[in-house]
């Protein structure tokens, strides 16, 4: 019998606690809530209603731009993950709080057995699936109710096609999108789901509540939803983008997958909902 790994979660949160509550909910199901590890951006920063067990560090906020402030706090999450290996951990999952990792339902595997069967690789990704809300059919998101309930479309992205996992110290780029001076492995049966675009009415709060270098990054969230809205073929299956992604690099970026532009939507699989989130 295979033996179980040790694993960790980490994220870095600012203002934050919807989506930070639902990601200690998942990952704290997955892996066990005593080796999920959150940096909260802000001394002011409340800890999340439902903290037992989690292990909670408040940083001095900096008021920064984005690009300047992502990189820092990609150094500092990354320096965490390497204490962590220290400290015994075999893997680390490294992503923002609105992502969540999950292993193809069909293979009847939780994350941890999945993971742990991994060798081999400093690090791997899941194909990036930017869920968002097609404004024609789909309500406002109902706040108590799993996501996957409610949602059915994503955009197959490269930007979340992401090496959030780690399988030994290492750096990751800004974002978690890279990790420096590696490979980049898209394992065929992980997926990391991002929400961010879930609702259109969050994302207009959002960009009111901050400082303006991040209106352009909101707005990008916003832009899935359009995209999704208006798309007229929705059942791209995730294989194409997954291979496309596998093939192709960026002259600028060898280490980052590529579409080269394409916008292809798909329809999530209706047994993504098993996985609660």
């Amino acid at each position: 019998m295979q033996k179980q790994k040790r694993i960790a979660a980490i994220t870095m949160a600012r203002n934050d606690d919807f989506f930070l509550g639902r990601w200690i909910k998942y990952y704290g199901n997955e892996i066990g809530r005593e080796n999920l590890y959150v940096y909260l951006d802000g001394l002011d920063q409340s800890a999340p209603r439902d903290a037992r067990d989690i292990n909670i560090t408040k940083l001095p906020h900096v008021e920064e731009a984005v690009q300047h402030g992502d990189k820092r706090r990609i150094l500092l999450l990354s320096d965490l993950a390497k204490k962590l290996f220290d400290a015994g951990y075999d893997i680390v999952i490294g992503c923002d709080c609105d992502e969540f990792l999950i292993v193809d339902p069909a293979e009847n595997k939780s994350l941890a057995e999945y993971l742990s069967g991994i060798d081999g690789v400093t690090s791997v990704s899941g194909l990036g699936l930017d869920v968002g809300m097609d404004l024609n059919t789909e309500s406002a998101l109902d706040m108590r109710a799993p996501f996957l309930t409610q949602r059915k479309y994503a955009l197959l992205s490269t930007r979340y096609t992401k090496p959030v996992i780690m399988f030994r110290p290492a750096t990751w780029g800004s974002g978690f999108h890279s990790v420096k001076g590696k490979n980049f492995h898209i394992d065929k049966n992980l997926y990391l789901l991002h929400f961010g675009g879930v609702d259109y009415n969050m994302i207009k709060n959002k960009i009111g509540d901050r400082n303006p270098s991040w209106e352009k990054h909101l707005k990008k969230r916003a832009r899935t939803i359009e995209i999704i809205t208006k798309a007229h073929r929705r059942n791209t299956p995730p294989k194409i983008a997954r291979t496309m992604q596998t093939l192709l690099r960026p002259v600028y970026d060898w280490n980052k997958p590529a579409m080269f532009g394409l916008k292809l939507v798909a329809t999530i699989p209706e047994r993504f909902i098993k996985t609660g989130i």
